[in-house]
């Protein structure tokens, strides 16, 4: 899409992007905004103006006294400001931020849970972390190593079978990540903008390969269920874990887990009955693909679609 028609859309009856199953309306009027959505969603689909948004959504610059102190920005849903604004120049990751906010605790299709996905040979490996953890470096990793990107950070369980759904959008690195990554990449890697100072500390967001892209239709079955954790001079190592502790930790990582009721339960019980589970501890990121290209070495399955 030409420049100038996206920041049409973005300004007016807003852009209507696809992310996987969720359609979300955007509206902006912050220049960085515009640039951040036309380098990371190049390879999303814009679904017409007529079509069901699930999502109206916007970042906007704070009016009032504020902006004679300093320029603020603000997230916006439906018409509501839901948080507090943000330093100007924050724009990025606010947007970003917000579009998990939606999914996470607003979209009740499927069970959500905050871990990275990704997908090989028709099998989901789910790796659910808390911040800090490693997870997103390690997805970065494995995503440039012949892994295909469902999410850096939502897993969306479809209820009646507990396959994966894809949902590819950039993905987040934060500090030491960024650098370490680039090296790792060989400059593959291309960053919209690092956005400093933000609650996080510095941010980076990169954009999902054009392949997981084009893939969104595809689902994955149950393969992995990995807890990563980075522990410095750790060799690459995996711990197996019992299925229903396995159980109860996803049951802590799920954000609407107390909506879905018992077909939750069932979906994530199937999951994790279909799984190998496990800890995963590393400080290589050499030796990390080598163990999880050996986790790999399964026969293809059929894959299945949305």
């Amino acid at each position: 899409m030409p420049t100038a028609e996206l920041s049409r859309r973005l300004h007016h009856e807003g852009l209507r992007l696809q992310t996987g199953p969720v359609t979300f309306c955007i509206r902006s009027d912050v220049p960085e905004v515009h640039r951040g959505l036309s380098a990371l969603y190049a390879e999303h689909g814009v679904v017409d103006d007529r079509q069901f948004a699930d999502f109206h959504i916007r970042v906007c610059r704070v009016n009032g006294v504020r902006r004679w102190i300093r320029r603020q920005l603000q997230f916006g849903l439906d018409g509501t400001f839901p948080f507090a604004p943000m330093p100007g120049g924050h724009g990025l990751p606010m947007i970003e931020w917000g579009m998990n906010w939606c999914v996470s605790g607003l979209y009740p299709h499927f069970l959500t849970l905050h871990a990275a996905v990704l997908e090989r040979n028709g099998l989901a490996l789910v790796m659910p972390a808390p911040s800090g953890s490693g997870k997103s470096t390690l997805c970065a990793a494995l995503l440039l190593n012949g892994w295909r990107l469902l999410s850096d950070e939502l897993a969306l369980i479809r209820l009646e079978d507990s396959h994966l759904i894809p949902m590819p959008r950039p993905v987040s690195l934060k500090n030491a990540s960024i650098e370490l990554m680039q090296r790792a990449s060989g400059g593959r890697l291309q960053f919209a903008s690092l956005v400093h100072d933000t609650v996080k500390g510095t941010v980076g967001h990169f954009a999902a390969p054009a392949e997981a892209v084009r893939r969104s239709g595809e689902t994955a079955a149950p393969g992995w269920v990995v807890f990563p954790k980075y522990t410095a001079g750790a060799p690459a190592q995996f711990s197996a874990v019992s299925r229903g502790r396995t159980l109860l930790r996803l049951i802590e990582n799920a954000f609407n887990y107390n909506v879905q009721g018992g077909q939750g339960f069932e979906a994530l019980a199937n999951l994790v009955e279909a799984s190998q589970c496990s800890e995963f501890s590393y400080s290589s990121l050499s030796q990390a693909i080598a163990a999880f290209d050996r986790l790999a070495q399964r026969q293809p399955v059929e894959v299945d679609c949305v």
